[in-house]
C-alpha cells in the first residue's frame, strides 16, 4: 500500500465559452489515482468537507479504486482551483483556500503509528506548505522515517508559496526528511529565483546534489518534455539523464502527479520500497533507473494525452529490469 498524503481538491477549469466544469482535483488525489489506475494498492490520507464539493471527492476517489479508509470528514468548505489553459494546454491556478478543510489537521487525526501494510507515504504540494496543517502534517512524516520510503514532490505554487527565500528554507528543511524527491525544473528555478529562459541543467544539477547531503537517496528532476535528471546518493557525480518520448499535449494538468505515481510504481517493482528501501533505492543501477523513469514518462504521457487529472484505463506489462 502507498499512503498519498495531502489536498483533494476540485479544479475549475475554464473554455473557450467562459463557463467553468467542476473537476476532482489536488496533486496528492491525483497521484492516488494514478497509482490505482495502474494496479497499485493506494490509500488518500486527506481531509475533506461534508459539503457537496467533499462528496463529489470522496465518491471519485473511491469509485477510482483508491482506499478511503484514512480520510477525515469535517465541516470545512472544499478548497477551489480556478484553472485556466493556454494554447499549449499548461495550466495555470487561482486558488480559493481561505479557512478551507484541507489545511485544518490535528495531530490525532493522523495514523500513528502508521499501518503495516504501507511500503511507501508520498506527501508534498500544498499540504506541506500550508497553515496551520503543514506543521502538523511535517512533524507526522518525521516521525515515519525508517518505516517506509518518504517520497517528496514539493510542487510549488507560486500563488501560495509565499516569497522565494521562505520556500526555499522550508522546501529545504522537507527534503531532509524524504528518501525520494521529485521536483520540477520550474520549481527549482522559482526556487532559487533563477529567469527559466536562462536556467541550466547546471544549476538543476549543482541543486540536486545539495538537496542529496541533506539526506534523500534520489532525486528526479523532471525538464517538461526534454529530459529528466536522476541524482543517486554516492553517485552525485553521475547524473543520470532520460529523454521521454515525444507527446501531442491535449492538457498537462496532472501531468507532474502521474509521473510520481508512474515512478513510485516502478520503484515498487524494483524491490525498492518498503522499511528499507532507503538503502535499496540508492543500490539501483543506471539500467534500473532508467526503466523507472521512462515509466513514469509513459504514465505521465499518458495523462497529457487526456482532459483532466485522471488518466483513465491504464494497463502496461510488468517492467523487465
Amino acid at each position: 500500500m502507498i499512503t498519498v498524503v495531502g489536498e483533494a481538491l476540485i479544479d475549475l477549469i475554464s473554455s473557450e465559452s467562459g463557463t467553468y466544469r467542476s473537476v476532482p482535483g489536488g496533486a496528492p488525489a491525483n497521484t492516488a489515482v494514478a497509482l490505482a489506475r495502474l494496479g497499485v494498492p493506494s490509500s488518500l490520507l486527506a481531509r475533506m468537507s461534508t459539503d457537496r464539493f467533499g462528496q463529489q471527492l470522496r465518491a471519485y476517489v473511491g469509485s477510482r479504486g483508491v482506499s478511503t479508509r484514512d480520510i477525515v470528514v469535517s465541516d470545512e468548505p472544499t478548497t477551489l482551483a480556478i484553472a485556466t489553459l493556454d494554447e499549449t494546454g499548461r495550466a495555470t491556478y487561482d486558488f480559493y483556500v481561505k479557512g478551507t478543510v484541507d489545511w485544518q489537521w490535528r495531530p490525532e487525526e493522523l495514523p500513528d503509528p502508521l499501518a503495516d501494510d504501507v511500503t511507501a507515504i508520498h506527501v508534498g504540494s500544498l499540504a506541506m506548505a500550508m497553515p496551520p496543517g503543514a506543521a502538523v502534517v511535517e512533524e507526522w512524516v518525521a516521525r515515519q522515517r525508517g518505516r517506509a520510503v518518504i517520497s517528496y514532490d514539493p510542487n510549488i505554487r507560486p500563488a501560495l508559496a509565499g516569497t522565494p527565500a521562505s520556500a526555499r528554507e522550508r522546501v529545504e528543511r522537507q527534503v531532509a526528511l524524504a528518501d525520494l524527491v521529485k521536483v520540477s525544473d520550474e520549481d527549482v528555478y522559482w526556487l532559487y529565483e533563477q529567469d527559466p529562459a536562462t536556467g541550466s541543467a547546471d544549476l538543476l544539477v549543482e541543486v540536486g546534489r545539495s538537496w542529496l547531503r541533506r539526506g534523500p537517496s534520489l532525486i528526479t528532476i523532471t525538464c517538461g518534455g526534454d529530459q529528466t535528471l536522476v541524482l543517486v546518493r554516492g553517485r552525485e557525480d553521475r547524473p543520470l539523464s532520460v529523454a521521454p518520448e515525444p507527446v501531442d499535449v491535449v492538457d498537462s494538468i496532472g501531468a507532474g502527479d502521474a509521473f510520481c505515481a508512474g515512478l513510485l510504481d516502478a520503484l515498487g517493482q524494483a524491490g525498492a520500497l518498503g522499511a528499507d528501501g532507503r538503502e535499496r533505492l540508492a543500490a539501483l543501477t543506471d539500467a534500473q533507473l532508467t526503466v523507472c523513469v521512462a515509466h513514469a514518462h509513459r504514465v505521465a504521457a499518458h495523462t497529457c494525452r487526456r482532459v483532466g487529472a485522471d488518466p483513465g484505463e491504464l494497463d502496461f506489462p510488468p517492467l523487465e529490469f
